[in-house]
């Protein structure tokens, strides 16, 4: 029998006066790869950080098998957008890895071997272990994102949840990102839920897709269509092709932070 991983229902989160996720309900079994899509200032990040249990909502209720997401942090792994992330601090790649395991320290003064095992394989899962002694600072853009997926996979989480992780990053790591993320939701059965604005990825690698823009659009399967995406960027759309499906927007979106 396939486990629930995730049920969020009726969920309503307000900052300031602005009312920022309305009704929100889902549920995904343990082994879903959820793409979710919709503009700038949608709540997109704002529903990662409930699932982690950082903000409360205001009414609804989430769970993550079946507790509350202040008590099962240590099951769910978190990958920020880059641009929130200083590329620029003097820490060494192992030590940023590392981190992923200071929920375990308890009392601990140091990491133990069973950490640092765990760091090892991390590295190795995003092909980063010989850059294991460089600087985070020498590396890449798309090599500093797979270091902090590193990161999130040191915890060991039953879920992992990431912000759009491949923005400002060439095509071709795109590519290498996405890729690992499928394999790891294929062999490692890895609930996985992906925020991004690449609409052909989305479709490309995910299994199922929601659309996000204070409502949450979501039929339970991995097809978007053009009723789902205009509903939630208020816009008309466009479907062409160019090798994955893309959708070209007619209007511009609305450029402030979720």
């Amino acid at each position: 029998m396939v486990e629930t991983a995730i049920e969020i229902k009726d969920v309503s989160v307000s900052l300031g006066n602005k009312t920022v996720l309305k009704d929100v309900s889902v549920s995904l079994d343990e082994g879903t790869f959820l793409g979710i899509i919709g503009p700038n200032g949608g709540g997109k990040t704002t529903l990662l950080k409930v699932l982690l249990g950082l903000l409360s909502p205001e009414q609804g209720k989430v769970r993550i098998y079946g507790r509350p997401p202040s008590k099962i942090s240590d099951e769910v792994g978190y990958v920020p957008q880059y641009s929130n992330f200083d590329a620029q601090f003097p820490i060494s790649v192992w030590d940023v890895v590392l981190m992923g395991r200071v929920g375990e320290l308890g009392w601990k003064p140091f990491y133990s071997k069973k950490d640092k095992k765990i760091a090892e394989r991390s590295l190795k899962m995003v092909d980063m272990q010989e850059y294991k002694d460089r600087q985070i600072s020498e590396l890449s853009g798309g090599q500093q994102q797979r270091v902090l997926i590193a990161r999130a996979l040191a915890t060991e989480p039953k879920i992992l949840l990431l912000d759009e992780p491949t923005a400002s990053i060439d095509e071709k790591i795109q590519t290498n990102i996405y890729e690992l993320l499928k394999k790891l939701n294929g062999k490692k059965n890895m609930t996985i839920i992906l925020v991004s604005h690449d609409i052909g990825v989305i479709s490309s690698y995910v299994n199922k897709v929601a659309c996000l823009n204070k409502y949450l659009i979501y039929h339970d399967s991995d097809e978007l269509t053009s009723e789902m995406i205009e509903a939630s960027y208020e816009c008309p759309v466009d479907l062409v092709a160019h090798g994955h499906p893309h959708r070209v927007f007619e209007n511009k979106m609305p450029s402030e932070e979720d």
